[in-house]
């Protein structure tokens, strides 16, 4: 079955039109690839299966990353989760290499298998240089997948990396989405966009979301509280408080502290759907501009760059664009996911489109 997207429905939300895709591809030279790892059914075999996870892939460019580093900033809503590399993206600003999502119990492989890839491109990285600063985020889809096995290995991680593409993004069940729930239905991989008018610079906010969070009755699904009418089966199985990972891109030009503002406001896009930000829940941030573009070896003391002037009315329509871009992100994840069943027969469900009649 294909499934909607939320325009799809009819139902805008917020004010700011949407780039040609509605995607974080919106944001100049962006790209996005997944791999999605279905294998197995039946009772639970740890280590062995059934599988449902993958690994998603966000670059920022398509050219060498640790060369030609972009500015960026990070942030933690709640962090109950198992990131890696935020630390040094807040204390240099920027972000050398593709930022990959899996599972919970994957982020150590996959980090390895970043760094990998960076070294194959980078032959100078620990010879000449320092280290790389592997970006990695995760949810837990141990609901519906086999946790253990930690199946998502070094060629899955290439694979994503370097099949990502612009233009229309895959959503739902895929890549890092494939076992990942919202609001007690199936969730996954969900983007948005939204462009700011000529006058203030005609710039583009893209959003790509990792959901994993919230129960049924929580739900509001375009400023409509519909969570509390909608019938969820199996209702007794164990219902996860979290959680999501965000990614933002721009092309206006932020300094890495003016990202920091645009991340923390993704947080408000995600309270719209009704999240909670449980204390079971790990709600993190990564935001980037692909404007500004720091280069591993400058070859001038001082370097010239556009700057994002704080009074000149750019930022508030640049927060309106988080907010409206994370929350339509988030409900195009729970639109385009269709039902999974996984490990010991545990199933989610796809959001029921009937239940949605009173937003549209």
């Amino acid at each position: 079955m294909n499934r909607p997207r939320l325009r799809e429905l009819g139902v805008v939300v917020g004010n700011l039109p949407p780039g040609p895709f509605n995607a974080i591809t919106d944001v100049g030279g962006v790209r996005v690839g997944h791999t999605t790892l279905i294998a197995g059914e039946g009772p639970l075999r740890p280590g062995e299966g059934p599988v449902r996870t993958g690994v998603t892939a966000i670059l920022p460019h398509p050219g060498n990353l640790f060369q030609d580093k972009v500015t960026a900033a990070v942030h933690t809503i709640n962090g109950y989760g198992k990131v890696l590399g935020f630390e040094q993206v807040r204390e240099l600003g920027t972000v050398e290499t593709p930022i990959v999502l899996t599972n919970t119990l994957n982020v150590g492989i996959v980090a390895d298998a970043l760094i990998a890839y960076m070294l194959r491109d980078n032959p100078d990285i620990g010879v000449t240089t320092g280290g790389v600063n592997p970006l990695v985020g995760e949810c837990n889809d141990g609901f519906l997948n086999d946790l253990r096995g930690r199946h998502v290995r070094a060629p899955h991680v290439w694979d994503a990396i370097e099949g990502a593409g612009g233009g229309g993004v895959e959503e739902g069940n895929v890549g890092a989405g494939t076992g990942t729930q919202a609001f007690g239905f199936k969730g996954g991989i969900g983007t948005a966009s939204r462009k700011l008018r000529k006058s203030l610079g005609a710039f583009t906010v893209g959003v790509l979301v990792q959901t994993n969070f919230g129960r049924p009755e929580q739900l509001i699904f375009a400023g409509v509280p519909v969570g509390h009418k909608l019938a969820v089966p199996d209702r007794s199985a164990k219902e996860e408080q979290g959680s999501i990972m965000i990614v933002l891109g721009t092309d206006a030009p932020c300094s890495s502290r003016q990202l920091g503002r645009l991340a923390r406001r993704a947080a408000f896009g995600l309270a719209r759907t009704g999240s909670l930000a449980e204390p079971g829940s790990g709600d993190f941030v990564v935001a980037f501009s692909t404007a500004h573009r720091r280069l591993q070896y400058p070859e001038t003391v001082t370097a010239p760059r556009l700057c994002l002037e704080d009074e000149a009315g750019v930022m508030p329509v640049l927060f309106q664009a988080v907010i409206e871009a994370v929350e339509e992100a988030i409900l195009n994840a729970l639109l385009r996911a269709a039902t999974m069943t996984g490990r010991d027969g545990h199933r989610r469900v796809a959001l029921p489109l009937d239940a949605l009649t009173p937003c549209h």
